[in-house]
């Protein structure tokens, strides 16, 4: 059981995902954050908290809080890890981190001059079989990166009548699926091979340039998308599909594509690296199974079981072998890693989780993805100056 009491900020999706997972690695939630107290109250009552805080300055006042969870619309997101960090709260951010990098540079030196711990929720990282891929790469037993492949599909937007804030560039940013699931894939390709992408070409599509709003919103993945509501229509500028050829560090290629609107892919991220010893590759779809490639013997495939993986691995595995492990399971693994690293100091030197500097590599790298696009040609991303 951690020391630490946590506040979540967020009442749509993500935000009763960050408490449930929170509970399950031993953290006690104070309470939840909506946006107007009546939601505050009712998700509180929902999942079991004993308060639905009224206001931001409600939470941040709150003594007994040590750590800040910010699950919101993206667009609050800067302003609400700026304030969290002043008031002198560690902070867990869903991704972006930032609407643009003038905004993730500023909190990058916050985070840095304040000394506290801040994260940013890249949860694909914890599947445990990812975490081995990553350590089977370092160890040297793939061998040379020649190339990686990834894609990201769903189909939740597949509806010219499907709509969700993220649809529009001034809640969401000007990129979306890029932007929401794609930045999962690119910091999972980076996480694993160790190798950042240094250079861009990107070509993105809008499929519907006018989708059907109802009158009073929806949430993510919710069945009222299927009700006959009231609608008006609006104009769409944001990504239904994007392809990306990328370059990468050590001389490996890359290409990744996403999309939401391929119909029965729920939510399926894939990989697969290519390396002078083996391949490797696994799918979100089959969480519990990493598929290993040899050209001069049989292929193989491991089956999640911490005694048969990595230290690193076997740590983000609650259970053994044969029993499933999945999504949720990510958020309390990347949530035990920030929870021990803030009691026992350890982010001060060094972090095992991803920071808030990772958070503004991926706005900076969506922002030469929508360069790229727009003036059709490679851009390079030139080295940080944080």
């Amino acid at each position: 059981m951690s020391n630490l009491k946590a506040a979540v900020i967020g009442t749509g999706f993500i935000g009763p995902v960050h408490v449930e997972a929170l509970q399950r690695a031993g953290v006690d939630v104070a309470g939840i954050l909506g946006s107007t107290p009546e939601k505050s109250v009712q998700a509180a009552d929902t999942l079991g908290l004993k308060t639905g805080y009224a206001s931001l300055e409600a939470l941040l006042s709150d003594k007994s809080v040590q750590v800040v969870h910010i699950a919101s619309p993206n667009r609050f997101h800067f302003d609400q890890a700026e304030r969290s960090l002043r008031a002198g709260k560690h902070v867990v951010c869903e991704k972006p981190l930032a609407m643009n990098t003038t905004e993730s540079s500023q909190l990058v030196r916050l985070a840095q001059e304040s000394g506290l711990a801040a994260a940013v929720n890249y949860n694909i990282r914890y599947y445990p079989l990812c975490l081995e891929a990553a350590s089977q790469i370092s160890s040297g037993s793939v061998g040379q990166i020649f190339h990686a492949s990834a894609s990201y599909a769903q189909d939740w937007l597949f509806h010219s009548t499907d709509f969700n804030w993220r649809v529009q560039s001034d809640a969401g940013g000007a990129l979306r699926a890029v932007a929401d699931i794609g930045t999962h894939a690119l910091d999972l390709l980076q996480f694993i091979t160790g190798r950042k992408v240094e250079s861009v070409f990107a070509d993105l599509a809008t499929v519907y340039p006018h989708r059907e709003r109802p009158l009073g919103g929806v949430q993510t993945f919710s069945d009222e998308r299927e009700q006959n509501l009231e609608t008006e229509t609006i104009p769409v500028t944001t990504e239904d599909y994007g392809c990306l050829m990328l370059r990468m560090s050590g001389g490996a290629r890359g290409v990744l594509h996403v999309s939401q609107v391929t119909a029965g892919r729920k939510n399926c991220l894939r990989f697969e690296i290519a390396g002078s010893k083996k391949s490797l590759s696994w799918c979100s779809e089959s969480p519990n199974e990493l598929q290993m490639g040899h050209r001069d013997e049989p292929n193989q495939t491991l089956i999640r079981d911490p005694a048969l993986m990595s230290e690193r691995a076997a740590r983000a595995s609650t259970y053994p072998g044969g029993h499933n492990e999945g999504f949720s399971d990510t958020f309390k693994q990347l949530f035990r890693d920030v929870y021990r690293a803030i009691e026992s100091e350890e982010y001060k030197t060094c972090s095992t989780f991803p920071t808030f500097s990772d958070g503004h590599d991926e706005v900076a790298l969506c922002e030469a993805v929508l360069k790229s696009h727009q003036q059709q040609q490679w851009v390079h991303l030139r080295e940080s100056t944080l």
